[in-house]
């Protein structure tokens, strides 16, 4: 799994200091990606995520109720912003694609050079 990640500041000075047709670009650039690792079998799944003023936290009470909270969370300091799930032969070519991934365009085209954690999907043990 690909995870891009970042703070909400550098997202939101990065994606609110690009024109219409830079973000456009940045948005092209993640659609053709993601048309080239499905024609090749390697694309699994792959989402945008919206922000974390959109995001709640759920979680269960000792009695029984369920706590909703909403963000933005000021304590956190990177979000989730997207993800890609592959399945690919080797690490090296994970390692090949999360490199492109990094390279999105950003203002006047030039590369974002963001980081992109490459984190394994576990297999959970069978329940005895």
């Amino acid at each position: 799994m690909l995870l891009m990640t970042g703070t909400a500041a550098d997202m939101a000075e990065t994606m609110s200091s690009l024109t219409p047709d830079e973000l456009m670009d940045h948005v092209r650039f993640m659609h053709d990606l993601n048309e080239r690792l499905a024609e090749s079998g390697e694309l699994v799944d792959a989402q945008g995520l919206t922000g974390p003023e959109d995001a709640r936290l759920v979680q269960a009470q000792p009695d029984g109720a369920v706590l909703v909270t909403d963000g933005p969370f000021p304590e956190s300091k990177e979000f989730l912003a997207g993800y890609w799930v592959l399945d690919c032969e080797s690490p090296e070519r994970v390692y090949e694609i999360a490199g492109y991934i990094s390279t999105a365009p950003g203002k006047d085209s030039a590369p974002l050079n963001f980081a992109v954690e490459v984190r394994p999907i576990g297999l959970a043990p069978e329940p005895q």
